[in-house]
């Protein structure tokens, strides 16, 4: 074997290896299953279908469009600093494609939105779109409580569900389509469990504003979009109207566990008046052990994988105090309220009792020989499984 691809083997097959023995606690990222994956690896991967189904600039596709058609349907039929994330900033894509974006007023008790000044803002500066998305997305957006102001103003409302799309497929966070957003976007690879991916959905009547969104996309920014991840997302869309209700009401439940249990611990997480978190996301405060960098460093060696963020109070992207944790994939792999609770002891003695974090990693390692097969799935039959194990 040539020495180039033995070492990508090697690095592909350590990294299943570790990750097989930690606890993967990223809020933005999940596990495919293993009919979902299948379809990664098809010939779809090798295709180009440039153009709308059906109105192809390249032969070849008939099937393509068959599988785009089904997709589209199943996608229509499971949509019922302080947050945000780095590409509605000045420096990032809105930003630099010349969007001059306003901050909405931010309650950082309630970890939301301040509708009042919102409402006030909104009425002030006219904006053509009001957008509402997250990267720490803890409460359902006030949207009802908006609408009235979004009326004056005149402008199209825009929820970027990228965290949360599970949770509303599953119905179990809020429905943003019908309480007022006239676009719903998002990524199809976090609480919605499926390949990396995006999504765009809108209950619009007015079919001019559906025709320029369409060609928002083509030609817009896209030629040709992943065919095999197009595919693996209509498995994964399939699955989630199957077992979506389950999986987005166990994600909940284990985060408001976990939450619990490590403010129990003497962990701080943000908006405790308010229940900590209605999603799969928490934001801890860990100021008083070292802040996020050392933190989100320190658990990584124990086999915990977690990412530093910065909190409403911060100022430095690299020096943050917090981390921000994600219980969907945890949920994926079976876990419930009571390995919760374990999740939350092995926290507190790397945290609070600073142990070793060594022998945490060996005790986080044996934790998941128990949870290492995909939950909340179609399964052909035993054989898929062990496949595609995580091991």
């Amino acid at each position: 074997m040539d020495e180039h691809v033995a070492f990508l083997n090697e690095q592909v097959d350590r990294h299943h290896a570790w990750f097989s023995k930690s606890l993967p606690m990223i809020a933005s990222e999940n596990v495919i299953s293993p009919m979902a994956r299948e379809m990664l690896v098809s010939d779809f991967g090798d295709r180009y279908a440039e153009g709308l189904p059906h109105e192809r600039y390249y032969q070849g596709n008939a099937f393509v469009d068959e599988v785009e058609d089904r997709v589209v349907a199943l996608a229509k039929q499971i949509s019922l600093s302080h947050g945000a994330h780095i590409s509605s900033a000045k420096f990032g894509a809105a930003g630099l494609r010349g969007v001059n974006n306003v901050n909405y007023p931010f309650d950082v008790d309630r970890m939301n939105i301040d509708v009042d000044e919102t409402v006030k803002l909104i009425r002030l500066v006219k904006p053509k779109v009001a957008a509402f998305g997250q990267s720490v997305f803890l409460f359902p957006t006030p949207l009802r409580e908006l609408h009235d102001a979004f009326q004056d103003a005149g402008c199209h409302v825009w929820y970027d569900g990228a965290h949360v799309m599970g949770l509303i497929a599953g119905g179990t966070f809020q429905d943003p389509l019908h309480e007022g957003a006239d676009v719903l976007t998002g990524s199809t690879h976090k609480t919605l469990p499926g390949p990396q991916h995006g999504i765009l959905l809108s209950d619009s009547t007015d079919e001019k504003f559906l025709k320029r969104l369409q060609r928002a996309v083509f030609p817009g920014v896209v030629s040709n979009h992943h065919l095999h991840a197009m595919a693996a997302l209509g498995v994964t869309l399939a699955e989630f109207l199957a077992f979506g209700r389950d999986y987005a009401a166990q994600i909940v439940r284990n985060a408001k566990a976990l939450a619990q249990a490590l403010h129990e611990r003497g962990i701080k997480v943000l908006a405790e008046k308010h229940g900590f978190t209605e999603s799969h996301a928490l934001a801890l405060d860990v100021a008083a052990f070292g802040g996020g960098a050392k933190v989100a460093t320190d658990l990584e060696k124990a086999h915990i994988i977690t990412n530093k963020n910065l909190l409403p109070w911060d100022t430095s992207p690299v020096r943050p105090s917090g981390i921000r944790l994600g219980t969907q994939e945890l949920t994926r792999l079976g876990m419930k309220e009571a390995q919760m609770r374990e999740v939350a002891d092995l926290f507190a003695r790397i945290l609070v009792k600073g142990e070793a974090v060594e022998a945490i990693a060996t005790e986080v390692a044996a934790m998941r020989t128990e949870f290492n097969t995909v939950h909340y799935c179609f399964t052909k039959d035993a054989e898929a499984h062990r496949r595609w194990r995580l091991a």
